[in-house]
């Protein structure tokens, strides 16, 4: 496979871990005398979630969900399927849903609506990146770290064709 080189570097890690900082502090206040669970959609959200863990103090688990989306070749529309659920009940837990990108809102509603049928106590969503420019559906995010530009990103968990992931950065890819 050939891979083109990596464009135009939209975050750095400073500012990566700096706002990972900030946003841990902001959940460390809310969740002051609670015990929380951080949820991770599997693998995109995967550093951003261990940074964020290791800078809080208050009592969590980690647990993790996997997903995938299955296309149909009839109808061109993907279906959203869980291929790892929760270790962990949630239910009268208070839970952090901590994301890696949110777009379109379509695969995080179907997650929370999952979610919220194990009847958690709270559920919150913390996003690295919210994408606003692709958003379909409505979603209320309580922690966002950065709002990115409408462009295909990768590094620091996100890939393209599982590569690039391990970057430390967040940079642009052109996939054409």
């Amino acid at each position: 496979m050939n891979f083109k080189p990596i464009g135009k570097i939209i975050f750095t890690q400073e500012q990566i871990q700096q706002r990972i900082s900030e946003i841990s502090r902001e959940i460390d206040q809310d969740y002051q005398g609670k015990e929380l669970i951080a949820i991770s959609v599997l693998k995109g959200s995967l550093y951003f979630l261990a940074d964020l863990t290791r800078h809080l103090t208050i009592p969590l688990n980690i647990d993790f969900l996997s997903i995938k989306a299955f296309s149909d070749e009839t109808t061109k529309t993907g279906v959203v399927r869980f291929t790892k659920d929760l270790d962990l009940s949630i239910t009268g837990r208070h839970v952090l849903l901590v994301e890696d990108v949110i777009g379109t809102g379509l695969t995080l509603g179907y997650i929370c609506q999952h979610l919220e049928a194990a009847k958690p106590a709270s559920l919150k969503i913390c996003t690295l990146l919210d994408n606003p420019a692709e958003r379909l559906l409505t979603i209320n995010i309580d922690y966002r770290c950065f709002v990115m530009p409408n462009v295909f990103v990768v590094g620091y968990g996100l890939d393209y064709l599982e590569r690039f992931r391990n970057l430390n950065y967040i940079a642009e890819y052109h996939r054409d």
